[in-house]
């Protein structure tokens, strides 16, 4: 598997906010956690519920990858976020450790954190 392509297209689909075409990328038993849900999501339906709620509360969000580091079952990827879609600017960095089973993601934790806006010229 290409870890790089597939955490490319995947990011594509979180910025699309397109909810059938993410859980695609999931197994029909998979494990979320992110800061939100840190007692975590379990299954399908589940994650659709979730994530019709959170991308129907957020503005447009773009993700760009930045590295991904392959390891034993799966790959930890670092993505930048801009929260505007007229804005290149990321506001979020993020870090994802993905655990595959075959070439669907079983277990995904979500870690991230605010970075300080760039000071702009007076």
């Amino acid at each position: 598997m290409d870890i790089e392509a597939f955490n490319a297209d995947w990011l594509a689909a979180w910025s699309a906010k397109d909810v059938e075409r993410l859980l695609t990328f999931y197994t029909e038993d998979c494990v979320y956690r992110d800061p939100q849900t840190a007692a975590g999501i379990t299954g399908h339906a589940a994650l659709r519920a979730y994530l019709t709620g959170l991308f129907g509360a957020t503005p447009p969000m773009t993700y760009t990858p930045d590295e991904t580091w392959p390891m034993a079952g799966g790959y930890c990827g670092r993505w930048y976020c801009a929260v505007d879609a007229a804005s290149d600017v990321p506001i979020l960095r993020g870090f994802d450790l993905v655990i595959l089973r075959g070439d669907r993601i079983a277990l995904n934790e979500v870690y991230v954190h605010e970075l300080v806006a760039p000071a702009t010229a007076a």
